[in-house]
């Protein structure tokens, strides 16, 4: 017998619009999705489910009598120029949730590990002075610019281990869970941080270009410095009206390009891509970063510089890939993914029989036990 199921159109509606797929791939989907919407037609039981597959929106959500009030669990710190964005696709959502979840783990794990709190969470202030704030930045985590290595993917897998080593989980991925058809948008978020005394949290956007990758992670390591939680979308082209953004670009930018050492530089706005190129492998940065720098030495005008960043950051865009953690070898993937720290500790745990199988293998990732053994044996736990 087949069952059919009545479903407000305001909710097929609005569960459309918040996937964010086009209508017309919709419609391609689910022919008779407007005689839904209009009443005319009843969706079965099974369709109505893989229309909430398709969607990425939960069944139980489509038998509410009007659709819910979703927002995102922390700050919002994102803007469009100078507008707040104000809403949070169904991929952000899923991956902040997942992301709150691994905490909560971690936090109790450490807890009863007798773990103490990472000194480093809330130890600054908006008001601490921006290359003070840096300076200890770069002391605690070892990252003068003489200790990033020789090329940007080693001073971003630096810079990810220090942070490790401090207690900080840093998850980098550019997908949704382990769901590789469901790519993060980088124009959406480029980051977030949760903050906690116990088990702090980062998570970077990998499918962002790489060269943006580790100014996000210098500008989520800062909230984490003022002990604030917030998804962010870190913008060196602009300055935030926001006190805490505005702060953490700051901070973010002298940890990684300290601005005494531009004292002295001859720029010609005509003619930065060399010196660009040049200070970019000296500092192991995005030559978007270095160009703000130069700006903030008080080296470029306004003007100049928006119209230097917009050609540079199009230059960026033609040379780079965007993907950061999205591909490769899995078992050197899913680590950076969910953090090696959080990794280690949850097939500790369930090795020790505290946490079960099932629980795992959702926070990892991925469903088989033999998926669970190798990823041990890389990480050598057990």
């Amino acid at each position: 017998m087949t069952v059919r199921v009545s479903v407000p159109s305001t909710l097929l509606a609005w569960a459309s619009k918040r996937s964010g797929i086009a209508a017309d791939t919709l419609l391609t989907k689910f022919p008779d999705l407007d005689a839904w919407e209009q009443g005319s037609k009843l969706p079965t039981l099974k369709q109505l489910e893989r229309f909430a597959t398709a969607t990425h929106t939960p069944l139980g959500y489509l038998f509410l009598a009007e659709p819910p009030q979703e927002s995102l669990p922390l700050p919002d710190f994102r803007t469009i120029g100078d507008i707040e964005v104000g809403h949070a696709s169904p991929d952000l959502l899923e991956t902040v949730y997942l992301c709150q979840q691994r905490q909560e783990w971690y936090r109790d794990f450490a807890r009863l590990h007798r773990e103490s709190p990472v000194a480093l969470v809330g130890s600054l202030g908006t008001d601490t002075d921006i290359v003070e704030a840096a300076r200890r930045m770069r002391s605690v985590l070892a990252f003068e610019p003489g200790e990033r290595g020789t090329s940007w993917s080693e001073a971003f897998r630096r810079l990810l281990q220090e942070a490790d080593a401090q207690g900080i989980l840093v998850m980098v991925s550019g997908v949704v869970g382990s769901n590789t058809h469901r790519k993060l948008d980088p124009e959406e978020f480029r980051g977030f941080a949760l903050s906690d005394d116990l088990s702090p949290l980062i998570f970077v956007n990998g499918a962002d270009t790489k060269a943006a990758q580790i100014f996000t992670l210098a500008h989520e390591l800062a909230h984490l410095w003022l002990g604030q939680s917030a998804v962010s979308d870190p913008d060196m082209a602009t300055t935030s009206t926001n006190d805490v953004e505005r702060w953490c670009n700051q901070v973010a930018a002298e940890f990684l390009v300290p601005v005494e050492g531009l004292r002295g530089l001859v720029v010609d706005p005509e003619g930065l891509t060399e010196d660009l190129d040049r200070l970019a492998r000296e500092y192991k940065v995005s030559t978007l970063v270095v160009l703000r720098r130069i700006f903030d030495a008080g080296y470029l005008s306004p003007a100049q510089f928006r119209t230097a960043y917009t050609q540079e950051r199009a230059r960026v865009l033609s040379l780079m890939d965007g993907g950061g953690a999205g591909g490769g070898n899995f078992y050197n993937t899913q680590p950076v993914r969910v953090s090696k720290r959080f990794a280690r500790a949850l097939i500790e745990s369930t090795l020790e029989g505290q946490t079960l199988h099932r629980d795992a293998f959702q926070m990892l990732g991925f469903k088989k036990h033999a998926t669970f053994e190798e990823l041990a044996h890389r990480l050598g736990v057990g």
